[in-house]
């Protein structure tokens, strides 16, 4: 029997760069002007207007995904200059640069040789850089965030808040209500309740939730450590639901209070602990990968290697891991006021003008003498551009 051999041509297939951001944009505003939602949604007939919606640069390769409700109704208003919008923005903007070449490139230096070459570390090593990563991604993607809505001010337009502290969460639903918001909240409007949310009993609303996660992984890439991101947080979503009287009856069987410092200082670092084995799987090249870092973690553990300091040979210098260490006081800070609700730029813009331009000056060579930037840092892109 003859043997017929087909041979397909292989292409490569050139997207742009945060596609799947500004559809959902799109999307957004073609489901809102269908439904015919409140708060002044109608279709916008004038062409520019609606193309720069939907291509409004300062956000548009990796968000905050905005709604035609915020967004287009700005842009439907002429805007003016105004000298406190140019201010607060470009304090912003610094404020993300700062997040993005200090902190997060600054991480990924340490960071990404463990997961290029993870048999070549031990399990406390490749802890480290899971646990590095956790602020890596963070920084990255809340510089970027920051870039946005800081150029967008200086243009008189207000983008949503993309984070509210995420890393402050007490339970794994707290996260994703502070994490990536924008999408969140996407996900939410237009698939959690359309499919029915919680309005049809408990089973359907842990189907809803697995199928919003399971969503979202994909939507992070067609891949199986994704897809298994993406999963876990929903079932721990669903299982945090399923133990919430439990544990309320348990602490009040014990009498803990769930307001007191302490309780809720606990409640935070599992939190992290539980997000930060998610983001193994979501930074993994594969699912495969993802599964062996984890059993090196747990079965080549070596406590002399945190004891004796070796973990200071994943850093470049005791100097760059003291800048880290610094960097990471100062996210620390900011986002615990924020958490408090404290208005930082509201407290700097109070001073007077001498004390102002000396904060402006030090925060500006600290960004300039500390951050990884020029020759060997210009292709570093930001982690969200893939997605």
């Amino acid at each position: 029997m003859a043997h017929i051999k087909l041979h397909v041509p292989s292409f490569d297939i050139v997207l742009p760069v945060g596609i799947s951001f500004f559809i959902f944009q799109a999307l957004g505003y073609m489901i809102d002007v269908y439904r015919g939602e409140k708060g002044g949604i109608r279709a916008e007939y004038n062409f520019f207007r609606y193309a720069l919606f939907v291509s409004f640069f300062p956000q548009l390769v990796a968000g905050p995904i905005e709604r035609s409700k915020n967004l287009l109704l700005q842009l439907r208003e002429p805007k003016a200059f105004d000298s406190d919008n140019a201010r607060s923005g470009l304090l912003t903007m610094g404020y993300g640069l700062f997040l993005k070449i200090v902190l997060a490139d600054r991480i990924a230096a340490v960071a990404d040789p463990v997961f290029a070459s993870p048999d070549s570390y031990a399990g406390m090593e490749l802890l480290a850089a899971t646990l590095l990563f956790a602020f890596q991604i963070y920084c990255d993607f809340q510089g970027y965030t920051k870039l946005a809505i800081g150029s967008a001010k200086v243009l008189g337009i207000r983008l949503n808040e993309n984070f509210d502290s995420p890393y402050h969460a007490l339970s794994v639903k707290d996260f994703w209500r502070r994490w990536h918001i924008s999408l969140t909240s996407w996900f939410r409007d237009y698939l959690y309740i359309p499919l029915g949310g919680s309005r049809k009993g408990r089973v359907r609303k842990y189907i809803n939730t697995m199928i919003v996660f399971l969503s979202s992984g994909l939507w992070h890439g067609a891949a199986w450590h994704y897809v298994v991101w993406g999963g876990l947080n929903g079932a721990l979503s669903v299982l945090e639901d399923l133990l919430r009287l439990v544990k309320e009856k348990l602490c009040g069987r014990f009498s803990i209070d769930q307001k007191q410092f302490g309780y809720r200082i606990l409640q935070r670092a599992a939190t992290f602990v539980i997000i930060d084995f998610t983001w193994l799987f979501f930074r993994a090249d594969s699912f495969r990968l993802a599964l062996h870092m984890l059993k090196r973690i747990l079965f080549d553990f070596r406590w002399e290697w945190f004891l004796n300091m070796g973990f200071v040979s994943l850093f470049e210098s005791a100097d760059s891991m003291m800048v880290i260490a610094a960097a990471l006081f100062v996210l620390f800070a900011v986002d615990s006021l924020q958490y408090l609700r404290k208005d930082i730029k509201a407290a700097i813009f109070g001073q007077q003008i001498v004390f102002r331009w000396i904060f402006y000056w030090l925060f500006f060579m600290a960004i300039l003498y500390w951050g990884l930037y020029g020759t060997g840092y210009e292709q570093t892109q930001f982690i969200y551009f893939q997605f």
